[in-house]
């Protein structure tokens, strides 16, 4: 279930959304089969630490972060993606792994791929891995004014099946 903080959060800025309940989605392909949409539909949140200070980078599903991009747009000397141990306690209303894009509502600066940008309507994890949530673009934008460039790097619709996180990849150029 989408916690009440989120949906509240939405309802005080009046951002019309819509809920979908689906079966158990653990990585955001697995999310794209549950709701039988395609891949480019689907916003994930990865949490990177850049210069140890966490960032919800929002890409979409069917990618990967790409660490380089990231340090190079933010500025920042060193990249990596949180252990999620790093980051559960900023969502302690959130399934760990369905951390929503909401950086305003949990203390966190967001950056968005670009490419999401050319959606009209955006779907993603809101804090549950049996619900997603969708908006409209224009308005998760001006919700959360987040930083719009360039993060990604694509990935096969296997490899999209991978965990969202993993151990290492810090300053390494390794994809996330």
């Amino acid at each position: 279930m989408i916690p009440s903080a989120i949906q509240s959060y939405l309802r005080r800025h009046r951002v019309p959304f819509e809920r979908y309940a689906h079966a158990r989605a653990v990585t955001a392909m697995e999310l794209v089969d549950a709701l039988n949409v395609p891949a480019w539909r689907v916003a994930k949140s990865v949490i990177v630490l850049a210069d140890r200070q966490p960032w919800i980078v929002v890409v979409p599903a069917m990618t990967t972060v790409d660490l380089r991009q990231v340090r190079y747009t933010l500025g920042v000397r060193t990249a990596r993606l949180a252990a999620e141990s790093e980051f559960a306690d900023h969502f302690p209303d959130c399934e760990t792994g369905a951390e929503p894009p909401f950086g305003e509502l949990y203390g966190l600066p967001v950056a968005m791929d670009e490419s999401l940008s050319t959606n009209e309507r955006l779907l993603f994890r809101a804090g549950s891995h049996e619900e997603a949530l969708e908006m409209r673009f224009q308005d998760f934008a001006r919700l959360e004014w987040p930083l719009v460039a360039s993060f990604i790097q694509p990935l096969s619709r296997d490899e999209g099946r991978a965990p969202s996180y993993g151990a290492s990849a810090e300053d390494s150029g390794a994809s996330a």
